[in-house]
């Protein structure tokens, strides 16, 4: 299977930089010799996208047509990497990048998984989103919850998954979501288990019941590792760190095999905040997860 690597210089953030500068920084460490030793990868470049403006629009997220022009980018180049038989690689920004990668697999499949390895549900209700970021909201949005004020081109696209197709492995943020009466995702997707229950079921074991989970529903799915799902003693370079998480052995597991079965239609990796990772020991470690993630990959098709 040949990878096909697509940077994301984004953030759902107020501010410019921190977690947008995380592909550039990547690139500068090595990112694209790593993947190229360890397998057969094509790079893409990066994605042309808008800066955010910090502003909350009418939906009640920040930098609204920022988001609607990496939804759009974020679809075409999908589109494109399938269109070549690629599995597609996005690195760096944050977690909307979802949004534009399902919208994608969807047209290509007709209906599309996801395979969530994340430190939170992120399906916060825009009017109760601490932050007014997308990134909190974008598996709800997802899911069609609370998308009705959303811009276009993102308010045509929604809903994109159905909870019968979504597995989500890792999330740890179960108080915040109660002490602030949103919605927990436990009772309504496909398969969840926390970081303790994946931990207690070891990797094999929670891609299998993931996987089984949602095969009957979608044709295929795309898999999400957000690096905050990792405990702070593994990753400390993330805006938004919790007690608790999996290990970098974890998640190489888990990823590694959700990536080689049949049905994986591309990955993203995101949340690396570069300013947060002054000896760039960060960015070291971030290169050999995608580099091991290519090099157990050449058996998988979708």
């Amino acid at each position: 299977m040949q990878f096909e690597l697509v940077g994301v210089p984004y953030t759902s953030m107020a501010e410019p930089g921190g977690i947008a500068r995380a592909i550039d920084v990547l690139r500068s460490a090595g990112l694209v010799d790593r993947l190229q030793t360890a397998g057969d990868v094509v790079d893409a470049g990066d994605l042309s996208l808008t800066e955010g403006d910090g502003v909350r629009g009418a939906s009640g997220f920040l930098n609204e047509a920022a988001l609607g022009r990496l939804v759009v980018a974020t679809r075409e180049a999908v589109a494109s990497s399938h269109d070549r038989h690629r599995l597609p690689l996005l690195v760096g920004g944050d977690c909307p990048v979802l949004l534009g990668a399902l919208a994608a697999t969807r047209d290509r499949h007709g209906a599309c998984g996801l395979l969530l390895v994340d430190g939170h549900e992120d399906a916060w209700p825009p009017s109760l989103s601490p932050t007014g970021e997308v990134s909190d909201s974008e598996v709800g949005l997802a899911l069609g919850l609370g998308g009705d004020a959303l811009p276009d081109p993102l308010r045509a696209l929604i809903p994109l998954l159905v909870p019968e197709g979504v597995a989500m492995l890792g999330p740890r943020d179960r108080k915040e979501i109660d002490d602030a009466g949103a919605s927990s995702l436990d009772k309504t997707v496909a398969l969840f288990l926390d970081d303790a229950a994946v931990r207690a079921y070891g990797a094999p074991a929670s891609i299998y019941q993931a996987v089984a989970a949602f095969r009957l529903a979608v044709p295929a799915f795309w898999l999400h590792p957000d690096l905050d799902v990792l405990r702070t003693e593994e990753l400390a370079a993330v805006d938004y760190p919790q007690s608790g998480g999996l290990t970098w052995l974890e998640l190489s597991d888990i990823c590694s095999l959700a990536v080689t079965t049949r049905g994986c239609a591309g990955v993203s990796i995101v949340i690396y905040n570069p300013d947060k990772d002054q000896d760039g020991a960060a960015a070291e470690r971030i290169l050999s997860f995608a580099a091991d993630l290519v090099a157990t990959t050449s058996e998988n098709s979708f």
